[in-house]
């Protein structure tokens, strides 16, 4: 088991670490849309958040020696449903060939009122 760490992604804000690696499988913890250089919240809208958040795994899957080519398993929190055509334009554009398997769910508030949170499980070759 390794713990990994990136310096392009935002530090663990708890006891917890960016992401596991154990074996061939990496665990993400959940981004949400800090800017990993200011500490604060990217963006307005869900669209901006979600790419932002979508960038901090790319960084912590890069540590990990992997990419988002070789994520199987996402969970996304919404903290409102009806944003999931917006959230889902910008997804698609990070997973446009063979997209992981993946869970939405809303939740009724995220850390620092962030509107989006995702935690992935990806491969590694």
């Amino acid at each position: 088991m390794n713990v990994i760490r990136s310096e392009d992604a935002p530090k663990a804000i708890g006891p917890y670490s960016q992401a596991i690696s154990s074996g061939t499988l990496v665990f993400l913890s959940g981004q949400i849309p800090l800017n990993p250089k200011s500490g604060n919240i990217e963006g307005k809208t869900i669209e901006e958040q979600t790419e932002q958040v979508l960038n901090n795994l790319k960084a912590v899957l890069s540590a990990a020696g992997t990419d988002l080519s070789h994520v199987v398993r996402c969970t996304v929190f919404l903290t409102d449903l009806s944003e999931f055509g917006a959230f889902n334009k910008v997804y698609g554009t990070f997973f446009a060939l063979n997209p992981p398997a993946r869970s939405t769910v809303q939740v009724a508030k995220l850390p620092r009122d962030s509107k989006i949170e995702i935690d992935a499980i990806a491969a590694k070759d």
